[in-house]
């Protein structure tokens, strides 16, 4: 192929949408979502994951977008980025990906080059992805279309390590897809690539990715839940622990998100599928999935030690999307943390500027709080790290709480000085 490339980008999320902004700086770019809404926001240089200026739209002089098929039928080089959750059994959904590869199938055409972002389990790209675009393109896999795979590395959120300054994993179906593919992205990743031999390392070396990292965090949260019983301070042992230079700067938390809450389980599901049955990497998705109820327990048992009325009481929650500086809402733990309080009667109100009251309404059948209602508290939980909350002192969300009542401060970032909040007469628990 020469180097006339035109791009379709399938799927304009998180993954999709910077990929599109870039390469249309350079090459001719089809944005594809099938979200007529989003397309509409998009054409409009409206992004509401955050990621994306008005600036960076202005300069993908060469992108479009579209909820059209037909219009990629031009494009020879179609890269699929869509979602790859897990079900309820956290075994792998790939419907995404199956209706995506379904897609660019009916309108592949010889030579043509298709490369997948999306997080799966080694062996996915060719053993589920690509027998779906044979079968419905009725052309033969490496003889008159070719496969990459350049897993996503992008952290929502993240205005410092974004998609040109995070290295880029490459793979190819041959070796001459290979050095396609890798020469491609080179083109637009200032960090540069890392050309590995397979599309299955490439797949593996992605997912384990995420699983390291979930297994440190679930490190430090069983030393939360040891040191809580000890009445000893989390923070401060890991701090002191941290002067030594190779001690990793993990800290407790709830583990959310579509990343390090998912991943890990396409690893431990292709490991039964070949007869290893998982230990280590189940046992912390089992300690991270249980801390937002560990928190929400903890919360309780103090509320009750300072004889608060649980039928009247109002517990506040400050954000509640997965992460930090970031909207989305896809697999936040601050839910689980809030079915629990339900689950004693417990009334509550949720106050977050980042999140979409549209969307939390719909996928969790409750209403944003807004800031002038929340107030008249008996308990404030500190769920995500957003910059405005860690901007605030301890004074000031004082001004949250029932008068009448010692305040209650579930500190679950970290946010704020212990011994200030406990001069301003806090009872505060944190990981």
């Amino acid at each position: 192929m020469k180097n006339n490339y035109k791009i379709g980008i399938i799927g304009l999320g998180y993954v999709g949408l910077p990929l599109a902004i870039e390469f249309g700086k350079k090459y001719d770019v089809k944005g594809y979502d099938i979200n007529k809404a989003r397309i509409k926001n998009l054409t409009d240089f409206k992004d509401t994951t955050k990621e994306i200026s008005l600036s960076d739209f202005t300069k993908a002089k060469f992108l479009t977008f579209t909820n059209d098929v037909n219009y990629l039928k031009k494009c020879n080089v179609f890269i699929i980025t869509v979602p790859t959750p897990v079900d309820k059994t956290n075994r792998p959904n790939l419907c995404y990906l199956e209706n995506a590869s379904k897609t660019v199938a009916k309108i592949l055409k010889k030579d043509d080059i298709v490369i997948y972002e999306s997080t799966v389990y080694p062996g996915a790209t060719e053993e589920f992805c690509i027998p779906i675009l044979s079968k419905y393109s009725r052309l033969k896999f490496n003889e008159d279309f070719f496969c990459g795979y350049s897993p996503e590395r992008i952290n929502p959120g993240d205005k410092v390590y974004t998609l040109t300054k995070v290295p880029k994993i490459t793979s190819g179906s041959n070796n001459k897809t290979s050095l396609i593919v890798d020469k491609l992205y080179k083109s637009i990743i200032k960090a540069g690539t890392f050309k590995v031999s397979s599309i299955k390392v490439a797949e593996a070396a992605k997912v384990i990715e995420n699983s390291q990292r979930d297994l440190n965090i679930a490190f430090v949260n069983e030393l939360s839940v040891i040191f809580q019983r000890l009445k000893l301070d989390t923070l401060e042992i890991l701090e002191a622990a941290g002067s030594k230079w190779n001690f990793l700067p993990f800290r407790p938390g709830m583990v959310g998100g579509h990343c390090i809450g998912v991943d890990p389980y396409y690893l431990t599901y292709k490991a039964e599928e070949v007869g290893y049955n998982p230990q280590v990497i189940l046992a912390g998705r089992r300690l991270n999935d249980n801390m937002a109820r560990y928190a929400a327990r903890n919360l309780i048992k103090i509320m009750l030690k300072n004889k608060i009325d649980m039928s009247s009481c109002v517990v506040g929650v400050l954000g509640i999307t997965f992460k930090e500086n970031c909207p989305d809402i896809r697999n936040s733990k601050i839910f689980d943390l809030i079915n629990e309080l339900k689950a004693w009667g417990i009334k509550f109100k949720v106050m977050d500027s980042w999140a979409s009251n549209s969307e939390v309404k719909k996928e969790f059948k409750f209403n944003l709080t807004k800031k002038d209602d929340f107030k008249n508290l008996d308990a404030l939980v500190v769920a995500v790290g957003h910059s405005e909350y860690r901007k605030l002192k301890p004074h000031q969300l004082k001004k949250f709480f029932n008068k009448f009542n010692k305040p209650i401060l579930a500190d679950l970032k970290s946010l704020y000085d212990k011994y200030e909040c406990e001069k301003e007469g806090f009872t505060i628990f944190r990981l």
